[in-house]
């Protein structure tokens, strides 16, 4: 049974059982209404009309119990579209993010600005802790969104919608024997006591398993979540240190940083949320301020999935924005995203990569 046949039936009745004006106000063929009602009583198994050769003559007794019932079945169909139009036009609410001190500190802080600016009906709460510290949040529903990176294990009942990609940089203090380095390799870093972030408690590390990979050791002797504290490590003369490119800035004058894109795999920050949750119109605004690839056709396609593999399928790297590190005298940039001309019945993430500014920097 279907919405239209139940309209079908309720508009024969309003219109005193004349199909070509029934028709009419639905905005269909005379024959497109007399194939729903007749589907509908075939399904049903019982004559809803009483006819005079090929005209509907009267409602029969179960015809009338069906028309009133078809008007509230309706009238309740209206409401709940009534309630989802309000829902994603409403600008007003409240909105916590979850994410990790390198996303706070680096990345968001244009972006939430931004944000905040145009959406002072919404209340804004930041709360920032480790992978596993957001994803408890995530279970507990204390958060609307969590942005992340790599470890997706703790996220299993989320949607997760690739952000922009990125890698590690080394860095050491300025006259540092590594600064010299015209191209950096693992065997360079072994020789040097390693200040990284914390390792997952759930994934393997990555970095170690680069080393491994090259048959070296990896002497990793400090890890912090919170890249401000490696590079005060790193001033103090304790070691070298691994961290995102996006937590090298221009107030890290008197640091080198060098690049270890060569050296280690490419990182993922990710964007997520409940596969259940209710998308009010500035959720869909903040992602779209977060990341303009993301847009609501896409975030409403990835949310039907019916699990995160088929969510990944939607893009590939070429569609996800990489960032891109220039002189700690300029800032950081990431790259971002404009829609090209596409089939509106494609569905597919159709954009393509352009230079802009780096959210924050």
């Amino acid at each position: 049974m279907k919405l239209q046949q139940l309209r079908c039936l309720i508009a024969v009745a309003d219109s005193q059982l004349n199909v070509s004006a029934a028709a009419k106000n639905l905005h269909t063929s005379q024959p497109a209404v007399s194939k729903q009602i007749r589907l509908l009583e075939q399904e049903l198994g019982i004559r809803i009309f009483a006819r005079s050769g090929r005209q509907l003559a009267s409602l029969t007794a179960a015809g009338q119990q069906m028309v009133d019932r078809a008007r509230r079945i309706v009238l309740e169909a209206q409401r709940l579209s009534d309630i989802g139009v309000k829902l994603r036009n409403d600008r007003a609410g409240a909105l916590a993010i979850g994410t990790t001190h390198t996303q706070a500190r680096y990345v968001l802080p244009t972006v939430i600005g931004q944000y905040c600016r145009s959406h002072s009906a919404v209340q804004f709460q930041l709360h920032v802790g480790t992978v596993e510290q957001t994803a408890e949040m995530a279970r507990s529903d204390r958060i609307d969104f969590a942005i992340a990176t790599g470890n997706a294990v703790p996220f299993s009942h989320w949607v997760l919608l690739p952000f922009y990609r990125w890698y590690r940089c080394v860095i050491v203090p300025r006259g540092h024997a590594l600064a010299r380095c015209i191209r950096l390799s693992l065997s360079d870093l072994a020789q040097y006591p390693l200040l990284t972030y914390s390792f997952s408690l759930s994934t393997p590390p990555s970095l170690l398993a680069a080393f491994a990979q090259d048959g070296v050791t990896a002497d990793v002797t400090l890890t912090a979540g919170d890249a401000d504290v490696i590079k005060t490590y790193v001033r103090l003369g304790l070691g070298v240190g691994v961290v995102a490119e996006m937590a090298v800035d221009e107030s890290d004058a008197d640091l080198v940083r060098i690049d270890a894109a060569h050296l280690f795999p490419e990182h993922r920050t990710w964007v997520g949320f409940s596969r259940n949750a209710v998308m009010h119109r500035y959720k869909y605004d903040f992602i779209a301020t977060l990341a303009p690839h993301l847009s609501e056709r896409v975030v409403e396609r990835a949310q039907s999935c019916g699990n995160q593999a088929e969510v990944d399928a939607l893009f590939d790297a070429g569609h996800i924005p990489l960032y891109r590190p220039r002189s700690q005298s300029q800032g950081a940039r990431i790259s971002a995203f404009r829609p090209v001309q596409s089939s509106a019945d494609s569905g597919e993430c159709c954009e393509r990569l352009v230079s802009g500014p780096l959210p924050g920097s």
